[in-house]
């Protein structure tokens, strides 16, 4: 026969993909800031070039 589940095993697995959840949205978080960041710095790249190359 099957043995019956322990009662705070629900409550432990849903722990585990709440944490595995909170880590992809981390992960998500921190791609995110490395794009807006690339992306300031290219914006200040192309500013420095058009004002260097003004007539």
């Amino acid at each position: 026969m099957t043995e019956p589940i322990p009662a705070d095993e629900p409550d432990r697995t849903m722990e585990q993909q709440r944490l595995a959840l909170e880590k992809k949205r981390e992960r998500y978080v921190w791609i995110y800031l490395a794009y807006f960041l690339f992306g300031i710095h290219v914006v200040a790249f192309v500013m420095i070039f058009a004002v260097r190359h003004a007539k």
